[in-house]
């Protein structure tokens, strides 16, 4: 629900409408509705759901078949690998293939989805970052798998009431360190450290990380984990400055939500705020529309429960 909050969030904070009617946005207002960040991981829960929790290449292929292939593909406002993979698995493409072979697969695609696999392997960060592995090979390579492999182990971390210092280092754990996204995590860390504010350090996290294309996991990522580590993943404090970010901020909304709702939980989160979102609004992946997020939620508590024993 985090993310889902975040993506809605981050999506209306950037929008020019918005921005010239109330300058910051500080409330999720009407029209606020879920993009591709959410209806991905609606996908991914749903895919684990499936296949119960044992999550092979061949079940995360099928899955994209039944939810995405055979309901028609992709419509608006997906990602560029995503739309790549699609049409890879279309040829007969296998993963990773279907991701290594793919158009600008090292954006921040994987990891705005991921989120549902931290649910999952509460507690286990190291077997979180494997099936993300697999998970996200399916459309992205190298930073666009190990972004989504931070991602999902610092949420299996937050889980279970994890200082925010190592929430975020075990993100960093799972990045090797001489990589473009490992070198901007650390610019990252080391501009919280010398600018322990998040006013401070504003300015620095819009020049130092930027790309052509705003997507990219070693802009957007590393973006995220600042803010989540400056606002003390406080759920309020995140969604307005991961909200109001500008560029890629749908992701790195979403992000923050997910980590910062993995900390605190669902009370956290304003109620109409969870009416607004809790629906999909299927503007990418059309089977998302039919799903209620809490009903999604819940499954995957029960899966938990059901692979302990």
């Amino acid at each position: 629900m985090g993310l889902a909050v975040g993506d809605a969030f981050g999506d209306i904070g950037r929008n020019d409408a918005y921005r010239q009617r109330y300058g910051i946005v500080t409330n999720l207002y009407d029209g606020a509705k879920s993009t591709d960040d959410t209806e991905f991981a609606i996908l991914t829960a749903q895919t684990l759901i499936d296949c119960q929790g044992d999550l092979t290449t061949e079940h995360l292929v099928a899955s994209w078949k039944k939810y995405i292939l055979d309901e028609g593909g992709m419509f608006e406002r997906g990602g560029k690998p995503l739309y790549g993979a699609v049409a890879n698995l279309e040829r007969g493409m296998l993963p990773p293939l279907s991701g290594h072979d793919n158009v600008q697969n090292k954006d921040d695609g994987a990891a705005m989805r991921i989120a549902p696999i931290g649910i999952i392997c509460v507690g286990d960060p190291n077997r979180a970052s494997e099936m993300a592995k697999i998970e996200s090979e399916i459309s992205h390579a190298e930073d666009g798998i190990w972004a989504a492999q931070a991602v999902a182990a610092s949420i299996a971390v937050a889980l279970v009431d994890a200082s925010i210092t190592e929430i975020v280092n075990t993100g960093l754990e799972q990045i090797p360190e001489d990589s473009w996204l490992g070198r901007k995590m650390a610019l990252a860390m080391k501009i919280c450290h010398d600018n322990p504010t998040i006013e401070a350090a504003w300015e620095a996290l819009h020049t130092q990380f930027w790309t052509p294309a705003h997507s990219m996991a070693a802009e957007a990522i590393p973006q995220a984990y600042a803010i989540f580590r400056l606002t003390g993943g406080d759920f309020h404090k995140g969604m307005f400055w991961a909200g109001n970010f500008g560029r890629d901020a749908d992701t790195i909304s979403a992000v923050v939500g997910a980590l910062s709702g993995a900390i605190h939980g669902e009370g956290v989160i304003p109620a109409d705020w969870i009416e607004k979102v809790s629906h999909p609004a299927g503007v990418c992946l059309k089977f998302s529309a039919q799903l209620d997020i809490r009903d999604i939620a819940d499954q995957l508590v029960d899966l938990v429960e059901i692979m302990k024993k």
